[in-house]
């Protein structure tokens, strides 16, 4: 049995035609979609990047696991949580990764038996690097049980897909350079432009039409489309494509704009916190399956644990199941017998901001903690049967419904903690939001503070600043 994991980092999930997208960013993920299952209603528990593969290789939430924040120094992950592929290994599989999350923690390499470090030059990865070190390992592994994790970083700012892509989703008769558009105006004067600046806006050039980039994005995916394609032609060249169980996902969205987030994923709306899972795995999962109900990531851990010990093909020891994890076996769902795990999901974030939320069916609760560069209420409600943009705030109009939500919130929390120290206002307390830091580094070597940015973010003065 041979398992490959892939993250598709920063991959939103509506931005790919098998979830409704009407531009041609996803023939061949949506060819995978139709040869297995997709969970048409997937979400992160946590977010961003490092907090999601926690969850993700957990089971566990953050909350739970103990890493709620991105980019902390704070963070780390006890060597007692259960790690899925030092389980995995444990029970036999060769594990391999070619990722480059091992900067980030020190855990991201546990439990890998081959870890390669994808980082080259630049800390840019394109899939292209990707699959030129993938390739080798499965030939070299084709004959073994294993389980390989790859994490493509194509869609994630910033946006450089090679040129020949964006005629794809750009009209090549506008100008993205029109000094008459001054629909980038906004992102260039926001509190958060000091950091966008450095990693993405500089390396674009002086686009001002912001349907530019927004379409560069969908150019990336497209880009990550042909590499998922290229690889999975090498597994049917290996002779290996009809016995490993394919799982895509996303580790969050992305935000193209909306609520004032231009070109990255916080916020716990779902154009961040709503993201594709695709599996497909031929005699096991039935193909053109979409399950409409509610999953998380934490989802994947048992259901790949339990894959394993229903498979009698293969020679491996039965896999126990650890107890207290917060994910539920997607099998009743694959197999039509239930519709999602769940009928509400909790969302975390603290990164770039403090929040956590609550999104059933119907609505969506967020409390905000800490806004950082961003203008947020305290207490956001939408109704997403009449509002799937989440645009009319109605925490003060329904104001019953936002505090049972809050109640709800608040009992999720102390249920989960059991008496213990909340991680997220620890992290609050003893070093603030780590995004923020990292805006205070960069105002600072020019001269200026935080105070002194918030009251007058203009591009102009900071340029200025940098270029002195």
């Amino acid at each position: 049995m041979k398992i490959i994991m892939i993250s598709l980092d920063s991959l939103r999930a509506k931005r790919l035609s098998s979830y409704g997208y009407t531009k041609p960013t996803s023939p061949y993920i949506d060819k995978i979609a139709s040869e297995g299952v997709l969970f048409e209603k997937a979400f992160a528990s946590d977010i961003p990047t490092e907090v999601a593969h926690t969850s993700i290789f957990t089971g566990k939430i953050g909350l739970r696991n103990g890493v709620v924040s991105h980019g902390s120094e704070l963070t780390t992950l006890s060597k007692k949580i259960d790690w899925l592929p030092t389980i995995l290994r444990q029970a036999g599989f060769t594990t391999g990764a070619v990722d480059n999350l091992y900067q980030l923690k020190e855990w991201f390499a546990r439990g890998f038996r081959y870890y390669t470090n994808s980082v080259g030059k630049t800390r840019w990865i394109d899939g292209h690097t990707i699959n030129e070190l993938a390739k080798p390992w499965l030939k070299e592994h084709k004959d073994e049980n294993f389980f390989l994790f790859l994490h493509y970083w194509d869609p994630h700012t910033p946006y450089l897909p090679p040129q020949e892509y964006i005629p794809l989703f750009y009209d090549q008769n506008k100008d993205p350079f029109d000094q008459q558009n001054r629909s980038m105006e906004p992102a260039y004067n926001h509190m958060a432009y000091p950091f966008f600046k450095h990693h993405h806006f500089d390396l674009l050039g002086p686009v001002t039409d912001a349907d530019y980039i927004n379409s560069l994005y969908d150019a990336e995916i497209r880009y990550l489309d042909n590499k998922l394609k290229e690889i999975d032609h090498y597994l049917e060249e290996l002779g290996i494509k009809d016995e490993t169980l394919l799982i895509l996902f996303g580790d969050h969205g992305e935000s193209l704009t909306e609520h004032d987030v231009y070109w990255d994923h916080c916020g716990l709306y779902d154009a961040t916190v709503h993201v594709p899972i695709i599996m497909r795995w031929p005699g096991h999962i039935p193909q053109g399956r979409r399950v409409k109900g509610l999953i998380q990531q934490v989802d994947l851990f048992p259901t790949i644990l339990e894959a394993i010990n229903t498979n009698t093909e293969i020679d491996i020891d039965s896999i126990k199941i650890p107890e207290n994890i917060d994910g539920q076996s997607l099998w009743p769902s694959i197999l039509g017998q239930e519709d999602g795990t769940r009928s509400k999901v909790y969302l975390s974030e603290c990164a770039w901001q403090a929040a956590r939320g609550v999104r059933t069916e119907k609505y969506k609760y967020i409390q905000t903690f800490d806004g950082g560069p961003f203008t947020r209420p305290q207490r956001e409600l939408y109704d997403l049967s009449s509002d799937p943009e989440e645009t009319i705030n109605l925490a003060e109009t329904h104001i019953e419904l936002a505090d049972q939500f809050e109640l709800d919130l608040h009992n999720w929390v102390d249920t989960v903690l059991q008496g213990k120290e909340d991680p997220m206002f620890i992290q609050l307390e003893k070093e603030g939001l780590p995004f923020r830091k990292r805006i205070e580094k960069i105002l600072s070597e020019s001269g200026l503070s935080w105070d002194e940015w918030k009251r007058n973010p203009s591009r102009e003065r900071l340029d200025v600043m940098t270029r002195s």
